[in-house]
């Protein structure tokens, strides 16, 4: 039997995130006080809580921070590193959790990531068609200005 590599393997899973699929994009926020104690982000790919699935210590920054036009979400040709969510509790382990974005084309792709999908298998890479994803973004990001 011939042997096939693991990008080709991770591409016919059944059920499985293929290479080529494309998520979608989610962001909620939370209110503060007195929900939480502060305001935070919530990023859902493709229906799951990516902040709290890769660490459950951490919580996702301010969105004005996140969401602001031109801010750390909006992708570029360049890819960079961008922090997402911090621990709220000095613990041991990392501080804050990072992930890579940037755009080809008219994709949008995150990765570096390190969470289990639905079917428990670790997701490293996830891609959103640019218009969802930017609509997405603005869209949060106005319901965030919105007087309440």
């Amino acid at each position: 039997m011939a042997r096939r590599s693991p990008r080709e393997m991770r591409a016919t899973v059944p059920g499985g995130h293929s290479e080529g699929a494309v998520s979608t994009l989610l962001v909620g926020a939370c209110p503060g006080a007195p929900a939480c104690a502060a305001v935070h982000t919530y990023l859902f790919v493709d229906g799951l809580d990516v902040v709290a699935r890769s660490d459950s210590r951490m919580v996702g920054l301010d969105p004005r921070r996140l969401l602001r036009p031109g801010g750390p979400l909006y992708p570029t040709d360049m890819p960079c590193e961008v922090e997402v969510a911090a621990r709220e509790q000095p613990e041991p382990g990392p501080e804050k959790l990072t992930f890579r974005i940037r755009l080809r084309g008219g994709t949008v792709i995150w990765s570096d990531l390190m969470y289990p999908g639905p079917d428990g298998r670790l997701v490293e890479e996830v891609r959103f068609r640019l218009e969802q994803y930017l609509g997405e973004v603005e869209r949060a990001y106005a319901v965030l200005r919105e007087p309440s």
